[in-house]
């Protein structure tokens, strides 16, 4: 039964019409476009998949090798100094200046450890004696020198008298500066005369880490950060410490007042056995997210946290295998698509020689008068069909069809540019109250915290005009009093140019001249062409920067030249092209952005560049009052 099914089919399908034929080839159409558009979700799910984790597994061996050089460096910075009590705790000198307290041993004692100091990486080098009181000092000159200072309570000079030795980290009590104290008793238990200690700080080696752009910190056995190249996140801990963990702490002053409050990093994910992803803020940022690799550092009980992110690394890859999947599924899918447009072309020929051999039959059944005249009349349209058939195969050769498939992606750049000032005040006012607080001058400070919250607002708002940049859109303009933007954007700079802002001659105009736009991205416009003449004069004699308004009737031109050395020829030509810069570190986007600001309110940039000098001038359309 099986074997006549078979044989039986092929004979109805020669049967279907051309109409019948063309309903089936749509169904069967359908289908295949069904199961492609299925198949195409199922490799790029696949490949989102395998792309994120690739990307993952590369991030994870690409920090091991970061974050065990930077353990190498921390332990290549602690044990420089934490020779220095070991030799001075048997140190004759020492020995007497403890035992007899002859003022000119004490002096002899505070110059030798200022000798000592000054040829190592430690900040401060004192003795102490066994009642916790400083006797000696490397600082014994400075105003804040440790001398007669009592630290009997603190935790580096108790356990130094009760074993030996000691290693601390906590917030001075005299400099307020966080560091590693490193104790070494004086003599035996029974016979103790007092304690060496060593103080070490990590401003170096933070710094260091923080030109990486990647955080780095770490942890004690708590889970306190002591170490960081965010200074903001010094001093908070990896987890919520209980209650009376906590109250210890602070009441031992090891920290000063800080909060002890959890780092802005949520949702882990373990990925390994000191690996996690993560929810990350960073100052100045929004949440991102990240990769983090937890590794110990030898001889401590400190443990180095390293972020890593991973959002760009995950997208790079995810395009990559979206593309190799597409590469091989679409030739596939083609192919498949022109052996079934072949088989419903072979079908429709089959039914149309059907047709014409039925009509041929009909035909000669018709004119049984004259077999012969019908035999000619049959060979003729025979030849005829022949000729036919021959045309539709050539036909078929001609139906063959390649399709291309083009994937345009570009990474959106240049926010960083368009911050980088507003964080250059931001770390400015940051210094300034860091300086402030030594001093215990609190109203400055609280100034200085206003003027970074401000600032941070307003690296916000870029950051939202940027995407909103990114997305097309544009947020609504407004009349804008052109004399607030212009000295908006001197804030900005002054913190980056100090000292040179000398050289910026403004006339400013009148209050109450109004140009549409918006002010924030008016300032970006300005502290663009500002930053520019600014750096084009550095290190020339009698630099000068002119910045003069002229007002007509429809529109205000803002003219900002400066006597530098021109623009080369070869840059000014495509000086609107993104990436084009003559800057070592330069994004080539400042003025494309700009020109893009200022065409969207209506307006244009017009430039002029020689030997002498560059002047720029922004047209913007007048606001009606």
């Amino acid at each position: 039964m099986h074997n006549t099914a078979m044989l039986q089919r092929p004979a109805n399908e020669r049967f279907l019409t051309p109409e019948q034929l063309g309903r089936r080839s749509r169904r069967v159409w359908l289908v295949f476009a069904f199961l492609s558009a299925a198949v195409i979700t199922a490799g790029l799910y696949g490949a989102n998949f395998y792309g994120r984790l690739s990307a993952i597994e590369t991030l994870q061996r690409q920090g091991h090798t970061d974050a065990n050089l930077k353990v190498a460096l921390l332990r290549a910075v602690l044990e420089r100094p934490r020779a220095l009590p070991l030799l001075l705790a048997d140190d004759q000198q020492v020995r007497d200046a403890l035992a007899e307290k002859h003022i000119d041993d004490v002096v002899a004692l505070d110059r030798k450890l200022e000798s000592l100091v000054s040829g190592t990486s430690a900040s401060v080098l004192y003795v102490t004696g066994k009642d916790g009181v400083a006797m000696a000092s490397s600082n014994w000159r400075e105003p804040l020198s440790f001398v007669g200072n009592d630290y009997s309570f603190r935790d580096y000079f108790r356990k130094a008298m009760e074993t030996g030795t000691a290693e601390h980290y906590a917030l001075g009590t005299v400099s307020n500066r966080p560091g590693l104290y490193i104790s070494r008793r004086v003599g035996d238990v029974g016979s103790a005369l007092g304690v060496v200690v060593v103080k070490m700080e990590f401003d170096q080696l933070e710094a260091d880490w923080s030109e990486t752009g990647r955080p780095a910190y770490v942890t004690d056995e708590r889970g306190v950060v002591l170490i960081t190249s965010l200074p903001s996140w010094r001093f908070m801990t990896t987890a919520p410490l209980a209650r009376e963990e906590a109250d210890a702490i602070r009441k031992s002053l090891q920290f000063g007042a800080a909060p002890l409050s959890p780092l802005p990093v949520s949702h882990p994910e373990e990925i390994g056995p000191d690996a996690t992803i993560v929810r990350a803020i960073l100052p100045g940022s929004s949440a991102a997210e990240y990769l983090r690799l937890a590794v110990a550092v030898p001889s401590t009980p400190w443990q180095l946290g390293y972020l890593i992110p991973t959002d760009q690394a995950i997208a790079s890859s995810v395009r990559e295998t979206r593309f190799l999947a597409l590469t091989v599924l679409l030739p596939i899918l083609a192919f498949a698509a022109f052996l079934l447009r072949r088989r419903d072309v072979s079908a429709m020929q089959i039914a149309v020689s059907r047709i014409a051999r039925d009509e041929l039959e009909r035909r000669v059944l018709e004119r049984t008068e004259d077999l012969s005249q019908a035999r000619d009349r049959l060979e003729a349209e025979i030849a005829d069909h022949r000729a036919t058939e021959a045309k539709l195969q050539g036909v078929q050769q001609d139906l063959v069809q390649a399709n291309r498939l083009a994937i345009l992606g570009q990474v959106a750049a240049g926010v960083a540019h368009e911050i980088n000032q507003p964080v250059a005040t931001i770390r400015a006012y940051a210094e300034n109250a860091n300086v402030f607080l030594d001093r215990r001058q609190t109203e400055p400070v609280k100034e200085n915290l206003s003027a970074i919250a401000a600032l941070t607002e307003r690296i916000g708002t870029i950051t939202e005009e940027l995407k909103a940049f990114a997305r097309k859109g544009r947020t609504a303009p407004e009349p804008v009093d052109l004399r607030s933007v212009i000295e908006g954007a001197v804030v900005l700079l002054r913190s980056r140019f100090a000292g040179r802002l000398d050289a910026l001659k403004i006339e400013l105009p009148p209050t109450g001249l109004g140009v549409v736009g918006t002010r924030i991205r008016l300032e970006q416009v300005l502290i663009n062409l500002f930053q520019n003449a600014l750096e084009a004069l550095e290190g020339r004699d009698e630099a000068k920067v002119e910045v003069s308004v002229r007002e007509t009737s429809e529109e205000v031109e803002i003219v900002v030249s400066d006597n530098g050395p021109g623009i080369p020829v070869a840059i000014l030509d495509s000086l609107f092209t993104p990436f084009n810069t003559s800057k070592e570190k330069g994004l080539g986007l400042g003025l494309v952005i700009s020109k893009d600001i200022v065409v969207d309110y209506g307006g244009r940039i017009d430039v002029e560049s020689n030997g002498s000098g560059t002047r720029f001038t922004v047209h913007l359309r007048k606001a009606t009052p």
